[in-house]
């Protein structure tokens, strides 16, 4: 059973711009100090960070609230399987909207998909329930 669905297109240069601007400052607003290594570690640095932004854009639609009623930057972060797939962890009030949102005796599953080509960087997720144990 599908529970949301929400996708976001980021323009790479605005966020490389914002970078150049606010550096740490919107880096540590924004991303997870682990979202931030791997997106230091890339050679398209703003291209990352774009793609994560959009993610927990689109995300925060898929919750269905957008980035309001307590929802934090920071209590949705994408990490990579060593396969390269992204995965998104909540925590905080965003974990709780999940869990208020899935029906009982179901489980949650979110799917993200990261796409870029310069300047755009588009994020698609897809929030899942199945049967427990399943």
């Amino acid at each position: 059973m599908i529970l949301g669905v929400g996708t976001d297109l980021a323009n790479i240069e605005r966020i490389e711009r914002t970078l150049q601007r606010f550096g740490d400052r919107f880096r540590d607003r924004v991303f997870t100090k682990t979202e931030q290594a791997k997106a230091e570690r890339r050679r398209d640095t703003a291209a990352t960070y774009a793609k994560r932004w959009a993610a927990k854009e689109a995300c925060s639609k898929a919750l269905g609230t957008g980035l309001r009623m307590g929802i934090s930057w920071k209590d949705m972060a994408v990490t990579n399987l060593r396969s390269g797939q992204p995965r998104m962890h909540l925590t905080g009030w965003a974990a709780e909207r999940l869990t208020h949102m899935t029906p009982p005796g179901m489980e949650a599953r979110i799917h993200v998909s990261l796409t870029d080509d310069h300047p755009w960087a588009q994020a698609f997720v897809v929030i899942e329930a199945y049967p427990a144990g399943a």
